[in-house]
């Protein structure tokens, strides 16, 4: 595969419309990126020594998973302590030490913070259980008397997103809500002591530099009065499509103003981006509007295939759902919860070229950690070493996600890949040598170049980064072409070249670009028009 780049390219005026409305954001899962103590767990102190390699790559800002105090129930969020760093990934220095060595590289840090629920050992859980029925700390939560004669049914009938009932009965006859695992038990975020703890949260991060926040399962803190049941069973299924009375309640808005003027309070640009599954691009909106929220992530782009009407129409929904509030859309291709896009689209070239249309869609975007190296979902990892809890579960999520989470390889021809010194938490597939950030450097066929070479552009180019539209072009079935002022983006989703007329010249193209007047099979080309 070869990759193209122009001599010359516009120069960009340098004008910064708010870093957010353009920024390509790079998310770290830290246990799986770097390991400073060869303990086989990634940590912050690894965090810290490849910044350089992020600043390199050309992204300009780097999302942490979360890295609190906590017994690991979910890899991380089930919270026992939002002010404390959990001892496998380090501590509140060197969590101190990534944010100063990111800021002197020009990079900002978003921190993943988890309102939702918390970890059964954080403190107030653990007081609320002791103190029994009509203890103060347990209306901090969804504690509830069961159904049935003796109690012994739970209160309604939601599911668990991890499978089985979204309830779990304590020792003195009460149950409480988790929407996720019995690990995690919701809060209520009716109570003021949780919305005033959270605040203060929010200011412990953004006193010590943190850019802005990444919220977890934001859609999920205001439940429909009265807990009704929903009636049906399978609920996951419904989950992103249907309105359901655990998920995206009106309620949510009037917490994100609050934090909206407890990110104002801070200078620099300090930003919230909600993890929000909602029925619809609109109600997504809805989180950004100007006096809440700055970004939420694109999942109705991430679950679109690779098929050149179907993109389009979701594009064209994103953005103009987005308009209207005047927030910048953002698009993803991958995550730590959802199998790897190389895996998902089937083949290298389309991930490859998918990469390219993203990068040139108007806002922001986000790159997980490994998508720049084109590592594919690790489908074959034995069941005894798999963490997810949802694979545990019946009837949850597929509980496949570790296999979008094995450690990333650095460099070497063996496992662990320069991940660290003592293996790794998850085993690495042998093939991953050829794919390592040591093998693909300056090699120019290689996908960490072209990661390179696209954020190159997309920095320089005075057309690219922030937008709120595309014009589209004339083009042959399962071709998208659009142009943004003198850029233009080709994408071929056929398996089969198409003949398109060159519309200018070259900067940048996903795979082989022998004629100019034919299009590949997969491939995305930028063009100077």
């Amino acid at each position: 595969m070869t990759q193209h780049l122009a001599d010359a390219l516009p120069t960009s005026t340098g004008t910064q419309p708010g870093w957010w409305r353009e920024a390509v954001i790079y998310q770290v899962y830290p246990r799986s990126f770097a390991d400073s103590n060869g303990d086989g767990m990634g940590d912050l102190e690894g965090v810290r020594s490849r910044l350089p390699y992020l600043k390199e790559l050309g992204v300009d800002a780097v999302w942490l998973s979360p890295f609190y105090a906590s017994p690991q129930a979910d890899a991380g969020y089930d919270v026992a302590d939002y002010r404390a760093i959990d001892p496998m990934f380090g501590t509140l220095h060197d969590a101190d030490a990534v944010i100063r060595e990111a800021h002197g590289l020009g990079l900002r840090i978003i921190v993943d913070l988890v309102p939702n629920h918390c970890s059964d050992q954080h403190e107030w859980f653990k007081q609320a259980l002791r103190e029994g029925p009509g203890s103060p700390l347990r209306e901090r939560f969804h504690f509830r008397p069961g159904q049935g004669a003796d109690g012994s049914e739970p209160p309604n009938d939601w599911e668990s997103i991890f499978g089985g009932p979204a309830w779990t009965r304590v020792a003195d006859g009460e149950w409480y809500l988790h929407l996720f695992a019995p690990e995690q038990p919701d809060f209520n975020w009716e109570h003021p002591a949780v919305q005033d703890e959270f605040r203060s949260i929010l200011r412990f991060w953004l006193d010590l530099g943190a850019d802005g926040f990444r919220i977890d399962v934001a859609h999920g803190l205001v439940k429909a009065p009265g807990l009704p049941d929903l009636g049906r069973d399978e609920q996951l299924k419904l989950l992103g499509n249907q309105v359901l009375p655990f998920f995206d309640q009106d309620g949510v808005h009037e917490i994100y103003r609050s934090w909206r003027l407890v990110l104002d309070e801070y200078a620099g640009d300090r930003i919230g981006v909600a993890e929000a599954w909602t029925p619809s691009a609109d109600r997504t909106a809805m989180y950004l509007r100007p006096d809440e929220l700055h970004q939420a992530f694109n999942f109705h782009y991430l679950n679109t295939g690779w098929d050149a009407e179907a993109l389009r129409a979701t594009i064209d929904e994103s953005l103009d759902s987005m308009r209207p509030v005047g927030a910048p859309t953002t698009w993803v291709l991958s995550n730590h919860d959802v199998v790897r896009h190389r895996t998902r689209f089937g083949t290298l070239e389309k991930a490859r070229a998918a990469a390219l249309l993203m990068l040139a869609l108007p806002g922001s975007a986000y790159v997980y950690q490994g998508e720049e190296l084109g590592l594919p979902e690790v489908v074959d990892l034995p069941d005894e070493v798999r963490q997810d809890p949802s694979f545990f579960k019946a009837n949850g999520q597929d509980g496949l996600r570790d296999g979008c989470r094995v450690p990333i390889p650095w460099s070497g021809d063996q496992a662990p890949y320069g991940f660290g010194t003592g293996g790794s938490w998850l085993p690495q597939p042998a093939e991953w040598a050829g794919l390592s950030v040591e093998a693909q450097t300056g090699d120019p066929e290689s996908t960490l170049e072209l990661y390179r070479s696209a954020l190159r552009v997309r920095r320089a180019h005075p057309a690219l980064g922030a937008g709120d539209g595309v014009e589209w072009l004339p083009a042959p079935a399962g071709v998208l072409a659009f142009r943004r002022g003198d850029f233009v983006c080709t994408v071929n989703t056929t398996d089969e070249p198409v003949r398109l007329s060159a519309p200018g010249t070259v900067l940048l193209a996903s795979g082989d670009l022998a004629d100019p007047d034919v299009l590949p099979a997969d491939t995305t080309v930028w063009w100077q028009g």
